[in-house]
């Protein structure tokens, strides 16, 4: 399970305040994808007037100077030597020079000095607020060393209040001199969100509530808009964390948590508890004996580290137990390398198995309207759901209020397939358990030596058939899903910039503009009909008004240990090459609506939508055209496509298959690609009968 970081009010000279008093999004008119601006940078530092720039230490006894000794461009750069600790390092003050709510990206150019070989640098930021201090990273472990320049990038919003906020740099360990260069300092300026496509909320209405998993600045201006748009259901990421909450023993901090549920009341979305017990991001206290030495397997110990347990969940369940709707009660406790596929986490070797049955009996009792769930990551690998499914099955035996079982869900383009998903869910469904979906995500990335800064449309498109395939599964098994959730809202922010490796990764289903992105329409395309059939992503949607959240310093992911991921593609996005209809064909009255959603200079979206204008259901069918300009379907959703030169068949999904009579509808989407022109189709037969066009 990963850990999240994370625009709005200017910041005042010395003091940054934030008031939670208008919690309701209400979402302004916009239209189509806008253009990315152009970065803005609002602060540099290059050393070439031969001071620090305003640059200073952190201890008292480093030095940082302005050196001439190696340069990343010029002739000069930041110097820090002396350290005595690993903290030691350079510090810029950036209170007035800020925005909060908005997500800078921080550059910076580092090299070891000479001598010290291979160094571990990281880049961090320090917020402090009336006395309590609070440090994140913004770059995680970077190797550098003495022979050449590395850049340290990442993204960080400021969204707390704040009297004092400065960026550092800092060794992992050790006291080796270093130096930086060319720190940079810009924003993307903000784009509105489309308010006239679908919202998600809206369309699986019918089938399971969409939730985002959030920080606190997902909750302002553009961000919080987007969120309260699409979405039903919101999961803390880190703040109900027990790092989050309780970092001291007795001392807990309720602010991040209390943002993120205000928001969630004020715009009528459920709340996921994430999450009680976990083997990361768990104070070293809690595991510490009383005299304050790490703890060894005795049954004082077991008695004091299961009392913890029980006051933390006391606390923090009671706290939140009239708006949290399911907690993630344990956090990713099978092994399947284990015989018992337990695993030997501080947790289970003080109190073998009891921290499990305290925790769920605990917050039972304190939370008795919320469902509790174990989680876990890579439940669609046998070997793991099958030790997961004894566990539970172990525990239901005991009487152990077990109430459902969630699967993070945490892929690439390639991995797991849509089979694999739905061998994931049903090997559940004898328990007579709930099932959610927890953490979901797709990397464009199937290997650590890949990068890109802008993610190439072949990837996009993929991405999206990943998409389409879990969720067609998901649809399948609506009875037993009672939550999907994705693992961040937009590009912009994501776990997987920092893990397994730092680089740029764009998983979810909107841009970093907040835009909507392929693997969005193809989730649109995967949605439950209604009675007037599928939800279309160019259906008109009026904008209506929605009703009237510190993230972890080293991310531990829960994708690790995963296994690799497999080449094959699930079969919901492979072309078919003899495409028929389901049932009976028979000639049809119909009116079919074709619309470019989106076009790039490759490729383009297509929408469409068919109305059954006659008196008699359509029960089965298959819509044919052909392209005027070469253009090339290579994927669609709510439907099986078809080509032959340009001559386009599609037909209907298996749940798709009838068309209601006077008026109702079917709708799908594809992908294709076009060079030189893109004129739309001006012919449409449905069952081989003509249909108007508008």
């Amino acid at each position: 399970m990963p850990t999240l970081s994370s625009r709005a009010g200017r910041a005042t000279l010395g003091v940054l305040t934030l008031t939670l008093s208008a919690l309701t999004v209400v979402v302004a008119a916009t239209s189509t994808p806008v253009r990315a601006a152009d970065p803005v940078t609002v602060l540099s530092s290059g050393f070439e007037d031969g001071t620090v720039q305003g640059w200073a230490r952190r201890g008292t006894v480093e030095v940082v100077e302005n050196s001439a000794t190696v340069a990343h461009a010029g002739t000069r750069s930041l110097l820090t030597s002396g350290r005595t600790a690993s903290w030691n390092g350079p510090s810029r003050d950036l209170l007035a020079t800020v925005t909060r709510g908005t997500r800078y990206t921080y550059s910076v150019w580092a090299r070891a000095a000479a001598g010290a070989g291979s160094v571990q640098l990281r880049m961090s930021v320090e917020r402090r607020w009336q006395g309590t201090a609070n440090y994140e990273q913004v770059v995680n472990s970077t190797t550098v060393t003495d022979g050449g320049w590395t850049q340290l990038t990442g993204g960080y919003t400021l969204a707390n209040d704040a009297d004092f906020f400065a960026v550092y740099v800092e060794t992992v360990s050790g006291t080796a001199s270093f130096h930086i260069d060319d720190f940079s300092l810009s924003y993307l300026p903000p784009s509105p969100i489309q308010t006239d496509i679908p919202s998600l909320k809206s369309v699986f209405a019918n089938d399971f509530p969409i939730g985002a998993a959030v920080g606190r600045p997902q909750l302002l201006a553009e961000r919080g808009q987007l969120l309260a748009k699409h979405f039903n259901s919101v999961t803390a990421g880190n703040a109900m964390k027990w790092d989050a909450t309780e970092p001291t023993e007795g001392v807990y901090t309720w602010t991040d948590a209390d943002a993120i549920v205000a928001f969630a009341r004020a715009n009528a979305m459920k709340v996921r508890g994430h999450t009680f017990v976990w083997h990361n991001q768990t104070p070293a206290w809690v595991f510490n004996d009383a005299n304050g030495q790490p703890m060894t397997a005795t049954a004082a110990n077991k008695t004091l580290l299961l009392s913890r347990l029980e006051a933390h969940i006391r606390a923090v369940g009671g706290r939140y137990a009239d708006d949290v709707s399911a907690w993630d009660v344990v956090n990713e406790v099978i092994d399947e390398n284990q015989s018992d596929g337990l695993r030997r986490s501080t947790w289970y070797t003080i109190t073998g198995l009891d921290y499990i049955r305290t925790a769920f009996r605990v917050a039972r009792q304190v939370a008795p309207k919320a469902k509790l769930f174990i989680n876990d990551y890579n439940t669609n690998v046998q070997a793991k759901r099958d030790k997961l499914y004894n566990l539970v099955a172990q525990l239901k035996s005991e009487g152990v209020p077990v109430d459902g079982v969630g699967h993070q869900q945490h892929g690439n383009i390639s991995w797991p397939t849509g089979a694999e998903t739905d061998s994931m869910i049903a090997t559940f469904l004898p328990l007579g358990v709930e099932q959610q979906i927890t953490e979901m995500d797709v990397s464009i990335y199937t290997s650590n030596s890949e990068s890109f800064t802008t993610p190439p449309a072949d990837r996009l498109a993929s991405q999206a058939a990943r998409y389409k395939a879990w969720f067609d599964v998901f649809r399948k098994y609506k009875a037993n899903i009672t939550s999907v959730t994705l693992w961040g809202l937009a590009d912009d922010e994501t776990w997987l910039d920092s893990y397994p490796v730092s680089r740029k990764d764009f998983p979810l289903l909107f841009d970093v503009q907040l835009q909507a992105k392929p693997a969005y329409w193809s989730v649109i395309g995967a949605a439950s009909p209604t009675a007037s059939g599928p939800a279309s992503p160019s259906a008109s949607a009026s904008p209506s008004p929605s009703p009237s959240r510190s993230p972890s310093a080293s991310p531990s992911p829960s994708a690790s240990a995963s296994p690799s991921p497999s080449a094959s593609r699930s079969p919901s996005a492979s072309p078919s090459a003899s495409a028929s209809p389901s049932g009976s064909q028979a000639p049809a009255s119909c009116r079919v609506k074709y619309t470019v959603t989106s076009q790039w200079n490759t490729g383009f979206q297509g929408d469409v939508v068919i109305t059954n204008t006659g008196s008699a259901a359509v029960s089965g069918w298959a819509l044919r055209w052909t392209f005027a300009n070469g253009q090339v379907i290579n994927q669609s959703w709510s439907s099986v496509y078809a080509q032959s030169g340009a001559n386009v068949t599609i037909t209907n999904a298996a749940w798709n298959a009838t068309i209601g009579a006077n008026g109702g509808t079917a709708s799908f989407g594809f992908l294709s690609s076009w060079s030189g022109s893109n004129t739309a189709p001006v012919a449409f037969t449905l069952n081989g009968s003509a249909c108007t066009l508008g």
